[in-house]
C-alpha cells in the first residue's frame, strides 16, 4: 500500500504520513532494511517528482495499529508466521489482522503493567532510604543493603569510595564522594592507653550514598 494512499484513508496529510513511516522503521531497526527499501515517486497534478513509501501488508498493518513499533512489528510478523502454519483455514482479513495485533498489544502493557506494580515496594524502599535524617557506619549499612558487611567494605575499597591510609587504619572516604555528599565522617574522641587523648575517624554512609550504592547492587553491583 502506497503512503498516499494510507494518508487518504486515514484522513491524513501525506507528510505527515512520511514523517509516522520513517520514524516506524527507526523504532524497529531491522539489520536488514531501512526507509530506502521502500522509498519511491510518484508524478503530483504539476508533473513533478514526488516522494512516497510503498509498504507491505506487515509494516502497513504495523503503522496503523497505533502501539510501539518494535511490539506491533513483532506480532504481526508470528500473526504471518501461523498463517503459514493454518494452510487450510481462511486467511486472516486486514481488520482481523488489525484486532488480533491490538489484543496481544494490550496483553503485553497488562504484563508490563504488572511489573511495574512488583517494583512499587523496591521503589518505596529506595525513598524510605533517601528520607533517612541521618549517616550509617558500614556495619549497619550493609544490614540495610542486604549484603554482607565485608563485601560493602571490599567495594567501597575497589571502587574508590574509601580507602585506608597507607593499606591499614580505618576507612576514609574519598573527597570526591564527600563532595557529591555519598559518604562522610564520623570524628570522636579516645583515651590511649598512655593517658593521651586520641582522635577515632569513623566512615559514614550518607542516606543519599545509601540510595545510590542500593541501586548499584541492584544491577549486580556494577557502578
Amino acid at each position: 500500500m502506497s503512503s498516499r494512499e494510507i494518508a487518504t484513508l486515514c484522513e491524513k496529510r501525506h507528510d505527515h504520513v512520511l514523517r509516522d513511516i520513517e520514524k516506524m522503521l527507526r523504532d524497529i531497526d531491522a539489520p536488514n532494511f531501512g526507509a530506502v527499501d521502500f522509498t519511491a515517486e510518484y508524478r503530483d497534478a504539476k508533473g513533478e517528482a514526488r516522494k512516497e513509501y510503498r509498504l507491505p501488508k506487515d509494516l502497513t498493518v504495523t503503522l496503523i495499529t497505533g502501539y510501539r513499533a518494535d511490539l506491533r512489528y513483532r506480532v504481526v510478523k508470528r500473526l504471518e508466521e501461523l498463517e503459514g502454519e493454518q494452510k487450510h483455514s481462511a486467511v486472516l482479513s486486514g481488520k482481523q489482522l488489525i484486532a488480533a495485533a491490538l489484543i496481544e498489544a494490550n496483553s503485553t502493557m497488562e504484563a508490563q503493567a504488572k511489573q511495574i506494580e512488583s517494583m512499587k515496594g523496591d521503589v518505596a524502599a529506595l525513598e524510605q532510604i533517601e528520607a533517612m535524617s541521618g549517616s550509617l557506619s558500614v556495619r549497619p549499612a550493609a544490614k540495610v543493603l542486604g549484603i554482607p558487611e565485608h563485601k560493602l567494605k571490599t567495594w567501597l575499597q575497589v571502587n574508590r569510595w574509601a580507602f585506608r591510609q597507607s593499606g591499614k587504619g580505618p576507612l576514609q572516604a574519598y573527597t570526591d564522594k564527600r563532595n557529591v555528599g555519598y559518604l562522610d565522617h564520623k570524628h570522636g574522641e579516645y583515651t590511649k592507653s598512655d593517658g593521651e587523648k586520641g582522635i577515632s575517624i569513623t566512615l559514614m554512609i550518607t542516606p543519599k550514598g545509601l540510595t545510590r550504592l542500593a541501586k548499584i547492587f541492584a544491577k549486580g553491583g556494577d557502578e
